[in-house]
């Protein structure tokens, strides 16, 4: 189980949340556009990452692996984060905020599955209650940014459009169509604006043009020395 402390801001105000998750899931291979999930199913075969039978597909993770610090730690300089929506029901509600799916590159290539347990998943501590925006979901926007050798550039962008809508999504792991109470669930990425490469900070945004508000979250990544 993981604790959080989290900020609901809604069209009437904000106030605190403290959630307590009991199960993470990292729904992988969510894209709707084809094309796009062939992209960066193609970008992953490049690193050695071999296709899944099905799409899509819920990773499990330890809940603890949830962070909203600003800084992770990760065993060599192979990691890399996605932006990802993130949906999470507390107290019979439901939020919507955004994440990184951060994830070990090297181990990917041999069990992705793993790879992503290895690594936190840092999320913004700021969530939206998802019927807000549930009747306008794909006008939403993800991004995020990535400093790479000291510069920082545009990583990732794109309408969430593009990936499976949440009930479609939330239906392939619970057939009622309900994310169940102390759940959060990662829903996909999109390719990268000129490949995979690991950073030194991760910046992701979840736009919403329709109301006019945005959340957005950072991090550093530090990579511990391997010995041997």
């Amino acid at each position: 189980m993981k604790e959080l402390e989290l900020t609901v801001e809604s069209r009437d105000g904000t106030h605190p949340l403290r959630v307590e998750i009991q199960q993470l899931v990292i729904g992988g291979w969510t894209g709707r556009d084809k094309a796009a999930m062939e992209h960066h199913m193609a970008e992953l075969e490049k690193l050695g990452v071999k296709r899944p039978a099905l799409t899509p597909v819920y990773y499990r993770v330890a809940a603890a692996r949830l962070t909203t610090q600003h800084a992770v730690e990760d065993q060599g300089p192979n990691s890399s984060g996605e932006v990802e929506t993130v949906l999470l029901t507390f107290g019979g509600k439901t939020y919507v905020g955004v994440g990184s799916d951060h994830t070990d590159r090297q181990v990917e290539t041999y069990g992705i599955s793993v790879s992503k347990q290895l690594c936190d998943k840092p999320i913004a501590s700021t969530v939206w209650p998802f019927d807000e925006v549930a009747p306008h979901w794909d006008s939403l926007i993800l991004r995020s940014h990535a400093t790479i050798d000291g510069h920082r550039t545009l990583y990732q962008e794109g309408p969430v459009s593009t990936l499976l809508a949440p009930f479609e999504l939330i239906r392939g792991l619970n057939p009622s169509g309900i994310l169940p109470d102390g759940t959060a669930m990662f829903g996909g990425t999109m390719p990268a604006i000129g490949g995979i490469k690991a950073a030194s900070r991760f910046e992701a945004e979840l736009e919403d043009p329709v109301l006019g508000r945005s959340i957005h979250f950072g991090y550093d990544v530090a990579a511990l020395p391997i010995q041997g």
